[in-house]
């Protein structure tokens, strides 16, 4: 009953209910990509989200906080190339507009309207193209796959995922491969579900979904203006509201922290420059926050990185990012392994002291795709796991000419 089936080629559309569509506008007119997109929802729907503790916050940031904070929304609007970010009175004009568009083009109130953007910061909006394209998008129960294209910048692949449990499913786009270090989500996300869930209960479990996934994710240290992470649930597939002691509120967590680690483990495999997924996992930990810091500092050192990008088992960068990650760690109770490509282990540091290894052994465990290491701190039970990509010159050479 409560087994989750995941749908690789899923979509935010997946779900019941949901539709979706996008067009080519040229926000940038130095590109050709989808850059305007709308999903829909055929029925009401409760809704939350989490968005950026940058304290420099985008204008569509600042009036989805307003539109969701009764907890209702039916519909999301979004574009690629320009964030709206710290452009003046006029941005959040502008961010206005674009609600006031979609809701017209749909026939709902513009409140319910969520509004995202993305790319680049300090500039205005094309709004003449923006609202020319609002009209023109055609929705379709096919159009997810669109709208995940339409929110990508330096993105080189869509991203998108679905998962189906007890009747209802849950279908998820995200977007986001540089200014990457969440403190709530991720640079864009849209998630939708079918499962009729109390509004109280959806906000919660979307933020234990975030904590598990987007906020375990690194590429370069950066919290965006932009980040949101934004849920709908129609309640279509039918059936009472799930809520905290619904016989499948933990399945509902489960399927959607799914679906977010899916989506966050699809942007750091497509981080700006990479060529490694790293994954750290931190086990014995004194507390779940300590799991998660070390973890995260792990992943986000710029040694560490570095050394996974030059094939390098400097184990001491790994031991001097767990120190400084602000956790209970004792050297002493310590062990770091190293994944081998045959899903065996290799010590490098035990109990306050590093152990005899073979170097050609140990660069050959950084041949695969996903690089691995696993810290015992020896200090309790917390766990947690978080994934980052290496650092390359071909990130520092994108990012040095973005916008010129």
């Amino acid at each position: 009953m409560n087994e989750i089936e995941v749908i690789p080629d899923g979509t935010v559309t997946t779900p019941r209910g949901f539709v979706a569509g996008a067009v080519q506008v040229g926000v940038r007119t130095d590109w050709d990509k989808l850059d305007v997109a709308l999903l829909y929802s055929e029925a009401p729907c409760a809704a939350a989200g989490v968005c950026t503790s940058n304290q420099l916050k985008a204008a569509p940031v600042l009036i989805t906080q307003k539109h969701l904070a009764d907890g209702r929304a039916r519909a999301v609007v979004g574009n690629a190339g320009c964030a709206n970010a710290a452009p003046g009175q006029q941005g959040l004009d502008n961010a206005v507009q674009m609600a006031q568009l979609a809701g017209r083009r749909l026939g709902i109130d513009a409140h319910e309207v969520v509004v995202a953007s993305t790319g680049v910061i300090g500039v205005q909006l094309p709004m003449d193209r923006i609202a020319r394209g609002i009209g023109q998008i055609t929705l379709s129960p096919d159009g997810g796959v669109d709208l995940a294209r339409a929110i990508m910048t330096t993105d080189t692949r869509k991203k998108h995922v679905a998962a189906r449990c007890g009747g209802w499913s849950i279908g998820g786009a995200v977007k986001g491969v540089g200014m990457i270090h969440p403190n709530m989500a991720t640079m864009l996300c849209f998630l939708t579900t079918d499962a009729a869930v109390a509004q109280p209960f959806l906000a919660s479990a979307l933020k234990q979904a975030v904590d598990a996934s987007f906020n375990m994710i690194d590429v370069d240290s950066d919290t965006s203006t932009n980040d949101t992470a934004v849920i709908l649930a129609n309640g279509l597939a039918g059936g009472g509201a799930i809520d905290g002691g619904h016989p499948q509120a933990a399945a509902f967590v489960s399927a959607l922290t799914l679906v977010c680690t899916h989506l966050a483990q699809l942007m750091v495999g497509d981080a700006e420059g990479g060529t490694k997924v790293i994954e750290a996992r931190v086990e014995g930990a004194a507390s779940e926050a300590d799991a998660r810091n070390v973890a995260r500092g792990i992943v986000a050192s710029l040694g560490v990185k570095t050394a996974v990008y030059g094939h390098d088992p400097n184990w001491g960068r790994i031991l001097a990012a767990v120190g400084n990650a602000g956790a209970g760690f004792e050297p002493e109770k310590t062990a770091l392994y190293l994944g081998s490509p045959d899903g065996k282990e290799l010590c490098l540091y035990r109990q306050g002291a590093p152990l005899p290894y073979d170097a050609g052994e140990a660069k050959a465990c950084f041949t695969p795709r996903e690089v691995r290491f696993r810290l015992t701190l020896g200090l309790g039970d917390a766990v947690a796991t978080a994934w980052g990509s290496d650092l390359t010159e071909a990130y520092v050479r994108l990012n040095s000419e973005y916008t010129t």
